[in-house]
C-alpha cells in the first residue's frame, strides 16, 4: 500500500484512477461528510452511485438531485453566516461533482479531486460553526480513504 502524504500525491494519485473509480472514491469522501447535509436528496443522489455498471442515465439523474439541492442551499446558505447550512452546501455539491455526467467531467476538472475539495469545505464550514479552527483532519481521512481504496482485494 503506497502512503500519501500530501496532496500533490493524493491529486496524482486519484488522476490515475479511472473515471468509474473516481466516482466510487468520490463516493466515499461524499459519505465521510454526509451527516453535515440535511437534505435527504443528497443522499438519495450518493446511493445512485452504489451500482457497479452506472448507467449515463442513472448517473445524469443523481447529478440533477445533487445539482438542485446544491442550488437549493446556496440560495440559503449566505444568509445570516450560518455556517453548518453552507457545509450542506458544500456536501450537496461535492456529491455533484461525484456524479458529473461523463461528457461534462472535462468542465469540471478532475472529478474526485473537485469532490474531494468540496467535501473539505463542508468540514471547514462545521469547524467555523463550532468555533473551532479550521484544520487538515479532512485531508488525513481522505488520504486514509483512498490509500484503502487502492489496496488490492485479497480474496
Amino acid at each position: 500500500m503506497t502512503t500519501i502524504h500530501s496532496d500533490a500525491e493524493f491529486k496524482a494519485a486519484l488522476s490515475r484512477l479511472p473515471l468509474d473509480q473516481q466516482r466510487r472514491v468520490g463516493k466515499l469522501f461524499v459519505e465521510n461528510v454526509i451527516d453535515l447535509s440535511d437534505n435527504p436528496k443528497v443522499k438519495q443522489a450518493i446511493n445512485i452511485a452504489d451500482k457497479d455498471d452506472l448507467s449515463a442515465a442513472e448517473i445524469a439523474e443523481g447529478f440533477k438531485i445533487a445539482k438542485v439541492a446544491a442550488i437549493d442551499s446556496y440560495t440559503l446558505c449566505g444568509r445570516d453566516a450560518d455556517w453548518l447550512g453552507q457545509a450542506s452546501h458544500f456536501v450537496a455539491s461535492a456529491a455533484a461533482m461525484c456524479l458529473t455526467p461523463e461528457d461534462q467531467v472535462a468542465q469540471c476538472g478532475d472529478l474526485a479531486w473537485s469532490t474531494a475539495m468540496n467535501a473539505r469545505m463542508a468540514k471547514v464550514c462545521e469547524t467555523i460553526a463550532h468555533g473551532q479552527g479550521a484544520d487538515d483532519q479532512e485531508a488525513e481521512r481522505q488520504y486514509a480513504i483512498l490509500e484503502t481504496f487502492q489496496e488490492p482485494v485479497r480474496e
